[in-house]
């Protein structure tokens, strides 16, 4: 088990589609989802992909953590591994919130995304499990998947004006104003802005 490098925002292998894992059980497969979710412990995050970590695999590992949902948890959710992960939205609803990623350090940006899911996929152990998800889960992993296929946040992006810098947070705070749902982690960047009171004074 290591700790990898993570790909940044530019890199070639960031944009190409990940090819699918052959052999769940393949002990290089463990030791690669081991090693992903060492990193993601290093950085305290919550998710990542196998081409973060210049894998291009179809492989993601994720948890859900107090530092995403409104909960108090004393001990965050166990890690899932997810190989060769498939997505189907169950219904039309979408809503738009805001994204942060590992690869794209120092931004947040607001994404349009699915709130059903169907997810199915295999573990380690090579079962087939499916699963439906909605919610901050279905965003999660909905934001994972898309860099198994090339895709980072801002390609999904439907308004650029709302990608800000994190030191600068001024639409998220807005949003934060006017009641919309936004993750703890997120608003964290608010709470920490100096530009905070003067915005807010200014509304």
């Amino acid at each position: 088990m290591a700790i990898r490098e993570i790909a940044q925002m530019g890199n070639p292998i960031l944009y190409r589609r990940a090819v699918e894992v052959t052999d769940p059980t393949d002990p290089e497969i463990a030791r690669l989802a081991n090693d992903m979710i060492d990193t993601l412990v290093h950085v305290g995050g919550s998710g990542i992909a196998a081409p973060q970590v210049y894998e291009c695999r179809r492989l993601v590992v994720y948890r859900m953590s107090a530092r995403l949902m409104d909960k108090a948890a004393e001990s965050p959710d166990p890690w899932v591994v997810l190989v060769n992960p498939v997505l189907q939205p169950t219904g039309n609803e979408t809503a738009s919130g805001w994204e942060r990623c590992l690869s794209i350090p120092g931004l947040h940006g607001k994404v349009p995304r699915y709130q059903n899911l169907r997810l199915s996929y295999q573990d380690l152990q090579g079962k087939e499990i499916a699963v439906d998800t909605q919610g901050p889960l279905a965003v999660l992993l909905q934001h994972e998947c898309d860099h198994l296929d090339g895709v980072l946040y801002p390609m999904r992006m439907t308004d650029l004006s709302k990608l800000e810098f994190n030191a600068e947070p001024g639409h998220l705070a807005q949003d934060i104003i006017d009641g919309e749902p936004v993750w703890p982690v997120l608003r964290q960047l608010v709470e920490a802005w100096p530009g905070r009171s003067q915005w807010m004074d200014g509304q």
